[in-house]
């Protein structure tokens, strides 16, 4: 499962700044001051009951359902049929989880033939008095008829995963204009059981059969391979999905609505992506990299897809990023996008992650959410291997120290093992140690044992525990078998430890000697001494000299005779290292160390330890104009990028020799992101002399790069810009600023627009616009108006997921 996606980095800042492009001062490597380190709680939350796995009284073996939908009610009417027998020890009752439902009927089939067996139902579990005692030689069938009532059950839901109904109808009654009907389920963590009896364990696996019952004109989508669809002749069909290869129950799916079905395939796999039909002729925009992907992961980890086959589908309301379900991943609506949108954001990220869950969570599964970071780790490592194949490493490489940046963020308030046993909620599991921090400790076992090493690693752990649930010592013992190392020092570190390291360094030379002290500050945290190795580059007389430390102990000395001191000094220089590192330099050993090096993290740290401390007469020195104007010409679009930041962080004189780089890149830099920055700066800096740049920017395809030119054209009044070009452009960027502008000009005559983008946004976008609508409506709003608005934001504060978006609406409903 996917959380969110940087995508909607804009949404979530105007939920409160969750993100920033700008790094924490927790992650300041190579400034001259000190790092700032808030002392978090790294002790394990007390708990009564340890979190175990699931015992296993019974081992499901197949399900087979019948399911039909009553939209009205938001029912599902269900028939399962469930093979099972004991696991190992001799069993005379059976548990089922059965969330919600009105049970019907039951029977049960064994070795007494078929009877109506005894049971008792709390509305969450079912208990089943089986016929005789049962031992595990022996297979039993149990039939369930049942109504199952997602809607009227008590509801939960976490920050992770914002519901947990398990099945969803979504504009049930048609009501809402312009929102398509559909159903969908989600069933991680334990939430399939409410539209189907199961074990709702991630320990148990069966194989499945469903048969689905609906209208005619949508598409069906489930696990497995589709059999046949029988049309009923009365405006329903039962369309027929069998999967004969064993999973959780957790990744059991359904997806029903009208979609347009485009096809693709990866040698003999077939792949379908499910998107609505206005975006049908985005579709293989969006996701047609999969194939590839399916080549790259099924090549590393020399292990092929291990499916039948790969569908994808796009949903509205989404409780959570996206779902990795077998066969079949689920995806928020946000991902319909058009070709200008996917300039701006590429979606591959997200659909990497669910695509290595197929191996990762799906084929191999941790058999209890303490051990969640088995599946999620990886499939966040995943979007790192992509990006580094597809992409480069520089790219790589700026997602991966995101990553870390969004763990150490979670970290300042708390610090967690990997593997956690005590936890007070199993969705507690669902945050940014399992996946960020999770992602970059698997990048640190590749660079400790070598890529080789890893990826056969990986494809044992694959291999040995296939249509199995595991634990972490799985994980090290295929890198113990592979390597012939022993490896518990590194797991008992990064998985079953809390933190992380948190390192001083210093260098001094003297007598032909440089000296490189590492202290371990982290201990002071409560966190233990880490055995950490890593790399070392010494710079001299223009060359590299590349070692290969390992850090112990409170503090560990390395000593290196050289004739001629060196003129830099770089410890982990590519960040491999699950630390916080702070190393005081100077302003000249960080200029030299932006020069010396071609990749993007060694440059971006002498920046930010350059610029971290910089202040006005910083900038008058020559060395570091030059600096700044090499790094706005700099090949990667985020050194470009760090480049322009400093002009809206710090003063900086002189600004004028600057502008015609910085023109030259709001004209025609190849990255929309960096386009769009440098656009901003100008209208920001003298707005009036750049009116060329805003007109061209407005003919861009990339909506960003349209969205501040507009900015800026809006600002000067310019009178050779047509506004209502722009008023049907459904794009977030676009929208904030006309709505600023109409605010601002007080145009009496815009209140159906604000209405409609409002209305027909997507939820995670509904924030500023609720904020904007109603301060429009405030401020300008008729008393007809003033009406037909409160309904509008308190159909939002009932329906959107999110709690902050429900508030602001509330507020403002009650406001006007």
């Amino acid at each position: 499962m996917l959380l969110r996606s940087r995508s909607v980095v804009i949404a979530l800042f105007f939920l409160g700044g969750l993100f920033s492009c700008k790094k924490s001062a927790i992650q300041s490597v190579s400034g001259s001051s000190e790092t700032v380190y808030v002392k978090p709680d790294t002790t394990a939350p007390v708990q009564e009951v340890y979190n175990e796995s699931a015992t296993r009284k019974h081992d499901l073996l197949h399900t087979r359902l019948e399911v039909k939908f009553d939209w009205e009610k938001q029912y599902l009417h269900g028939e399962a049929d469930l093979s099972i027998r004991p696991y190992f020890y001799p069993q005379e009752t059976l548990e089922l989880d059965a969330k919600g439902f009105d049970i019907h009927e039951i029977s049960l089939t064994g070795l007494k033939g078929n009877v109506v067996p005894d049971y008792k139902y709390d509305g969450a579990k079912l208990l089943i008095d089986l016929d005789t005692i049962y031992s595990r030689t022996d297979t039993f069938s149990v039939y369930v008829n049942y109504t199952a009532k997602p809607e009227e059950y008590e509801q939960g839901g976490s920050k992770a995963i914002t519901s947990d109904k398990g099945l969803y109808f979504i504009n049930p009654l048609g009501e809402v204009e312009n929102k398509p009907k559909q159903i969908w389920t989600q069933g991680e963590t334990e939430a399939s059981s409410k539209w189907f009896p199961t074990i709702d364990k991630p320990n148990e696996r069966c194989t499945q059969e469903i048969y689905i019952t609906a209208d005619t004109s949508y598409s069906i989508l489930s696990n497995g391979d589709f059999i046949y669809s029988i049309n009923n002749g009365d405006g329903t069909k039962t369309d027929y999905w069998k999967m004969d290869q064993p999973h959780a129950p957790y990744l059991f799916m359904m997806a029903i609505g009208e979609y347009a079905v485009v096809k693709d395939s990866v040698g003999d796999l077939e792949l379908s992506y499910y998107v609505e039909p206005k975006y049908e002729p985005y579709a293989k925009d969006i996701f047609g990299n999969t194939p590839e992907m399916i080549r790259f992961f099924s090549e590393k980890l020399q292990y092929p897809f291990p499916w039948s086959k790969y569908a994808q589908v796009v949903v509205r309301d989404f409780v959570s990023g996206a779902m990795e379900n077998t066969t079949a991943s689920i995806f928020m609506e946000d991902l319909q996008s058009d070709d200008r949108e996917l300039l701006d954001e590429s979606w591959d990220g997200i659909i990497a992650h669910e695509l290595f869950h197929q191996w990762f969570g799906n084929l191999v599964t941790c058999e209890s959410w303490s051990n969640l970071t088995l599946n999620e780790a990886f499939a966040n490592y995943s979007e790192y291997l992509w990006t580094e194949y597809k992409l480069g490493k520089d790219e790589a490489d700026h997602l991966g120290v995101n990553e870390w940046e969004e763990y150490l963020s979670e970290a300042k308030t708390k610090q967690e093992p990997l593997i956690r046993f005590h936890y007070h909620d199993k969705e507690d599991m669902f945050d940014r140690h399992s996946y960020n921090k999770g992602g970059r400790v698997l990048h640190y076992l590749r660079y400790i044992t070598g890529d080789d090493a890893f990826f056969q690693a990986l494809h044992v752990y694959l291999t040995e525990n296939a249509f199995s649930p595991v634990e972490v010592h799985h994980l090290r013992l295929a890198f113990e078998e592979v390597t012939g190392q022993d490896m518990n020092w590194f797991f008992n570190q990064w998985f079953l430890s809390p933190g992380h390291a948190n390192l001083k360094v210093e260098h001094t030379y003297s007598d032909g000697n440089l000296v490189i002290k590492v202290k371990q500050k982290q201990e002071e945290e409560g966190t233990p001494i880490y055995r950490l190795p890593m790399d070392v580059d010494i710079w001299a007389g223009g060359e590299k000299a590349q070692h290969r430390i390992v850090v112990e102990g409170k503090e560990s000395v390395f000593t290196f005779p050289m004739d001629n001191k060196p003129t830099n000094v770089v410890v982990d220089p590519y960040s491999v290292v699950p630390a916080v590192i702070t190393h005081k330099k100077s302003e000249e050993e960080l200029v030299a160390q932006f020069s010396n090096y071609e990749n993007f993290l060694p440059k971006d740290k002498a920046l930010e330890g350059i610029f971290s401390a910089a202040t006005s007469k910083t900038f008058d020195r020559p060395e570091i104009k030059k600096l700044l104007m090499a790094s706005l010409e700099d090949d990667f679009w985020a050194v470009r990028m760090a480049g322009l930041e400093q002009f809206s962080s710090h003063y900086v004189s002189g600004l004028d020799k600057y502008i015609p780089l910085i023109e030259k890149m709001a004209l025609d830099d190849e990255k929309p992101q960096v386009r769009s920055r440098a656009i901003g700066l100008l209208e920001s800096y003298a707005p009036d002399k750049f009116r060329h740049v805003f007109k061209k920017g407005l003919d861009a395809k990339p909506y960003s790069v349209v969205a501040a030119s507009l900015k800026g054209a809006l600002k000067l009044n310019m009178k050779d810009v047509d506004i209502d070009q722009f008023v049907d452009m459904d794009n977030i960027y676009v929208i904030m600023n006309l709505a600023d502008y109409f605010i601002y000009k007080k145009d009496k005559g815009r209140y159906e627009w604000f209405s409609e983008k409002l209305t027909n946004s997507r939820s995670r976008y509904q924030y500023p616009l609720v904020q904007m609508f109603g301060n429009y409506v405030l401020m300008l709003g008729k008393e007809e108006e003033k009406e037909d608005a409160r309904k509008v934001l308190q159909k939002i504060a009932e329906d959107n997921p999110f709690d902050e978006i429900k508030m602001l609406a509330q507020y403002y409903a009650n406001t006007l």
